[in-house]
């Protein structure tokens, strides 16, 4: 069954909080129509690799955009980056790191591997909700896509 016709989001999050906080804030802006939570490296790859779990999304189009963050269980976001970039069918995937890291050695190594943008996740939760708003809406309504 295809969600071509429905916009799609991966949000790569292991943190419970961020995670209802980031749906909500889609939601609030009418922005949640078809998102995907997944909780750790491993599972982000085999969603966008059709591989284990996911093996029955063989054949369907990948998510306008994946929100990534990089502290993440088994795999960590640099890693799941670096695999992405390395692949041709998910190269020019657009992907925004989100993050609580403000490390200069994780800023330079995701823009190294062509993060399309780098977001220190905000403590405060309007400001949380107003950014990821802001994502959202950029990326889902306002960005062009690169062709499948």
């Amino acid at each position: 069954m295809s969600k071509t016709a429905e916009i799609e989001i991966l949000l790569v999050e292991d943190n419970p909080n961020d995670v209802e906080l980031t749906l909500r804030a889609l939601k609030k802006h009418n922005l949640a129509n078809w998102v995907v939570v997944v909780r750790d490296g491993v599972e982000a790859l085999d969603y966008l690799f059709a591989t284990g779990s996911f093996a029955y999304r063989r054949g369907e189009p990948n998510p306008r955009v994946v929100f990534l963050d990089l502290k993440l269980p088994r795999v960590n976001g640099i890693e799941v980056l670096r695999r992405l970039r390395a692949d041709e069918r998910t190269r020019t995937l657009p992907i925004v790191v989100m993050t609580a890291s403000e490390e200069e050695r994780d800023i330079v190594e995701a823009y190294q591997l062509a993060v399309n943008s780098y977001v220190v996740k905000p403590m405060d939760f309007e400001q949380f909700a107003r950014v990821i708003a802001s994502l959202g809406y950029y990326w889902v309504a306002v960005n062009l896509p690169p062709p499948t």
